[in-house]
Formats: structure tokens, sequence, C-alpha cells
């Protein structure tokens, strides 16, 4: 049995989602592990899913009645 994968197959690796990185008291990502420079994956580089942040929902639109009317 295969279980799907959360957000697809295919996630690039990015810094962003690593369990190694974190922010320092300035607000900076920084990797445990040193990180040659930010937005290259070290070796260490693990998938966290918690980090990813949702995307933003467009507006929805005010409806009438008269929207429904045929």
């Amino acid at each position: 049995m295969s279980l799907k994968k959360l957000f697809g197959k295919n996630i690039p690796p990015d810094c962003d989602y690593c369990l190694y990185c974190t922010k320092n008291n300035d607000g900076i990502k920084v990797c445990r592990y040193g990180s040659r420079s930010f937005g290259e994956p070290c070796g260490k580089y693990c998938y966290d899913p918690l980090k990813r942040e949702p995307k933003v929902l467009p507006d929805i639109p005010e409806y009438t009645a008269d929207d429904f009317r045929l």
C-alpha cells in the first residue's frame, strides 16, 4: 500500500522547509549545521512539512439575488 505524500512527490530541497533551519533573535534564518549559503541545502537537509505556510486564498466576491436568477 502506498501513501500519498502530503504536498506531492517532487518537493525541491529548500532551507525554509528544513527541520534544522531556525530563526535567531534578529529574525535571520540560520542552519544548525552551517549551510554554505542560505537557499542551498546542506547534506543534513530533512524535510519538515509543518514549516510550510498555506497560500493566501483570494477574496470571495459578494453576490446578490440577481446573480442567481436564470
